[in-house]
């Protein structure tokens, strides 16, 4: 299936009815939220400002999912997006933040300092999309993020979660958020999980943007102080490295796939008592655990049980 961004421009993709659906999918909102949760960490708040509440840029915030979430940490948010059908979902669920209509590849339409951090989840790969010959991603990227750092008081961070594409699309956009004057860098959590992997670009004026290297060189320290955050990793990944940081433990494919080859020719012809299936004693124990679990017309044993039958011609 081809992703969503390649398939139409978002203020068209996300219409009435898929942007219904996408809001009242129970398993979208668990996701959003965990996601939303994330990123509020990885905005590393003040104390003071966590405590007090403070003014947040949500990104792309159609529906207002990740808006209830700052809602609930007590902090206030304004909130933009190109989808208008999101955007009346949001209205008429009577979310507490502020959404408005607006295109963040043709910039973020707040002055300057208005926000002490911002947050998008599941947006930043829109702006890498042409949608024709017009439309330049590395532009669009560009005045997004000059704009956005502007929107931003001194010291603030922006946390994207996005689904990059390709080496190729992060690249561009760290390059398009360095120009603007961005540090900052990409944490990624459960490297090794299909499933759990999570990207998450964070920023913050000034300082060096740190480039991904390998899976292990995430989580460097950068000028001005600041320090990029480590991702999440289960805890069978963690092994103690050096200076206390978790490294992710990348297993060798040719052991894995041995090992997957060994196991599958050891359970060849058994089940989990170790029983060849199809024998006598493979059956009288199956029927013994059917009539333990109340199952109606169990045959009874006979000296027949478990016979192999002639071939019949």
């Amino acid at each position: 299936m081809s992703r969503p961004e390649h398939q139409a421009p978002p203020e068209i993709f996300y219409d009435d009815d898929e942007a219904s659906k996408y809001t009242g999918n129970s398993r979208i909102k668990n996701i959003q939220a965990s996601m939303t949760h994330r990123a509020i960490e990885l905005l590393n708040l003040p104390d003071w400002k966590a405590d007090s509440g403070a003014l947040i840029l949500d990104v792309g915030c159609g529906s207002g999912l990740s808006g209830e979430i700052l809602t609930e940490y007590g902090h206030e948010w304004v909130g933009f997006d190109i989808s208008p059908s999101m955007l009346e979902i949001a209205i008429a669920r009577d979310v507490e933040g502020d959404p408005i209509l607006a295109d963040g590849g043709q910039g973020v339409p707040f002055r300057a300092g208005s926000f002490d951090g911002a947050i998008s989840i599941s947006v930043l790969q829109w702006l890498c999309n042409a949608d024709s010959t017009s439309h330049s991603p590395m532009a669009r990227l560009l005045s997004f993020f000059t704009t956005l750092h502007a929107s931003l008081s001194r010291g603030a961070r922006a946390v994207f979660q996005f689904y990059p594409q390709d080496d190729d699309q992060v690249k561009m956009i760290m390059t398009s958020a360095t120009k603007a004057g961005f540090g900052g860098g990409l944490v990624v959590d459960y490297p090794n999980s299909k499933k759990a992997k999570k990207f998450y670009l964070v920023l913050w004026s000034g300082g060096v943007m740190v480039r991904p290297r390998g899976m292990e060189e995430y989580g460097q320290e950068t000028a001005e102080g600041q320090e990029l955050p480590q991702g999440l990793t289960a805890e069978h990944e963690q092994d103690g490295a050096a200076g206390g940081r978790s490294r992710v433990k990348f297993e060798n494919k040719r052991e894995r796939d041995l090992s997957k080859s060994k196991s599958k020719r050891a359970r060849k012809g058994k089940d989990g008592f170790g029983m060849e299936k199809g024998s006598k004693e493979w059956v009288l124990r199956k029927k013994e655990l059917y009539r333990k679990r109340g199952k109606e017309d169990v045959p009874t044993d006979s000296k027949f049980t478990g016979r192999k039958r002639k071939p019949l011609f």
